[in-house]
């Protein structure tokens, strides 16, 4: 990150030294939401999690990440930057150590929770430091850029990685490995980030957190109990019951009660925000599962290692960046915004139709290379359009609000439409076939590619007019935060 920032034309000392610990931060967050998805196999049978509740290792880290990412985001303000940031990497730290040595799955699970909380609160805090330490002009441009090649690169490096360490040393070392980083992180951090101006007198929506995020979580057990006892089991009952009632009592918290309420619902009047987060909320259900049963695939159908496995996830995350950067930004200029949202969602779901005929005999190409190559093209033609649709047209003192909001919806899809997903499954992988998980996951592909067809439709419904690609440095920062 470094050698980035001085290519780009940055100063040297202690600025990059800065640039290179938030950055460090940011890879950390963003690679450890999927590097645990190569290793899924060898931790569903190292500690015995059963097929329906190995989900949880996921979401785990993606409900906290998701409902404390817009309190994180105050945090900096309020206690000050360097002690936030220590707080974050620090819990991060200890809750990857206990999650590499966890010895149940409810110690591992845990472990995830704290990770994501410690996500939620890191994660706004490097970009915070970023934007107060580099004054605005071409030397923040810089730091933004390396910063968002940083949380390229973590996305991009989490299959690999966790392919790697889990073939040649051990699934833990996919949690193991931040404890050195994290260590050396918090070492730094004292010598060179500064505390900044704690403005006190700001109030935390803690309580609207607190019940967003288990409102969520309550819904997310109790779909995920269905697939094991049925919808009318006494469980799935009772977690849908209590998450619908906690998600109500957010809403009275943030309209009558909350003085900075987390997510002002004024929001939802505008169409923009109203559909484009349905939009998102749909396309997270879709594009972030979709690595859990692609790996599950991969390994239990085609029989590959999980070296392999990472291996193989190249082309995806390849297509996807090239697309998202370089493509879709130049289209946004020529196409409106809600054509390409529908044509990339389209395309990505005729990949994903292509990915569920996946069976033991299928090789590399037509198997995996092929459809990804469709699906990860519409995706990347889909994303950046719904993002900047959401965020756009908004008043200055409501673009953080809306943008955080987005990165929410987008988290909370991914975990509700795993647990979702995860019922359209088998539920038992040791009496199944290899052609048996075959069909069972193209179940779960063909439920995507339906979803997909819906952010179609949703995308007509949102303003015409063609996208804009706002200048990093002028981007909301909640927007950044990913």
């Amino acid at each position: 990150m470094i050698r980035l920032y001085h290519k780009l034309g940055g100063s040297t000392g202690g600025e990059a030294v800065l640039l290179g610990l938030v950055c460090g931060a940011q890879f950390m967050v963003v690679l450890d939401i999927s590097v645990v998805n190569v290793a899924l196999p060898s931790i569903e049978h190292g500690l015995g999690f059963t097929p329906a509740r190995l989900q949880w290792v996921v979401n785990a880290y993606a409900l906290p990440y998701a409902g404390f990412l817009l309190l994180g985001g105050r945090l900096a303000d309020l206690l000050g930057h360097r002690r936030v940031f220590l707080a974050g990497l620090a819990l991060f730290t200890v809750a990857s150590l206990a999650g590499g040595l966890a010895t149940s799955a409810e110690i591992l699970v845990a472990a995830r929770a704290a990770q994501g909380l410690g996500a939620a609160v890191l994660a706004p805090a490097t970009l915070t430091i970023l934007t107060t330490s580099f004054p605005e002009g071409t030397r923040r441009t810089r730091a933004l850029a390396t910063w968002t090649a940083a949380g390229l690169a973590g996305g991009a490096a989490g299959n690999l990685a966790g392919g790697l360490l889990t073939e040649v040393l051990s699934w833990r070392w996919t949690l193991l490995i931040n404890v050195p980083l994290g260590a050396l992180g918090m070492v730094l951090s004292v010598r060179w980030i500064r505390d900044g101006n704690p403005a006190g007198r700001r109030r935390l929506d803690v309580g609207g957190a607190v019940l967003a995020t288990t409102g969520l979580a309550a819904l997310t057990y109790g779909v995920s109990r269905a697939q094991e006892h049925g919808w009318g089991a006494p469980r799935p009952v009772l977690g849908l019951t209590a998450g619908a009632l906690l998600l109500v009592a957010f809403v009275v918290v943030e309209t009558r009660v909350a003085t900075e309420p987390l997510l002002p619902l004024r929001l939802f009047r505008l169409r923009t925000v109203s559909v484009g987060n349905t939009a998102m909320l749909l396309a997270g259900a879709c594009l972030n599962p979709m690595w859990f049963f692609l790996t599950l695939s991969m390994q239990r159908v085609l029989n590959y290692s999980p070296l392999l496995t990472g291996l193989a996830f190249l082309p995806h995350t390849v297509v996807a960046i090239v697309v998202g950067v370089r493509l879709t930004p130049w289209l946004m200029r020529r196409v409106q915004a809600r054509t390409l949202v529908a044509t990339g969602a389209v395309i990505a779901a005729a990949g994903f139709a292509w990915q569920s005929t996946l069976t033991p005999g299928s090789g590399y190409v037509a198997g995996i290379l092929g459809p990804a190559l469709v699906f990860s093209l519409g995706s990347g033609l889909l994303t950046t359009p719904i993002t900047t649709t959401v965020t756009s047209g908004l008043a200055t003192a409501d673009a953080g609000a809306a943008s955080g909001l987005m990165n929410t919806t987008k988290q909370f899809g991914a975990a509700l439409g795993l647990a979702v997903l995860v019922t359209t499954t088998t539920t038992t992988t040791t009496a199944a076939t290899r052609a048996g998980l075959a069909t069972s996951y193209g179940r779960a592909f063909l439920a995507i590619a339906a979803a997909l067809v819906v952010v179609a439709a949703l995308a007509f419904a949102l303003p015409a007019g063609k996208g804009r690609v706002p200048g990093r440095e002028n981007a909301p920062a909640a927007e950044k935060v990913h």
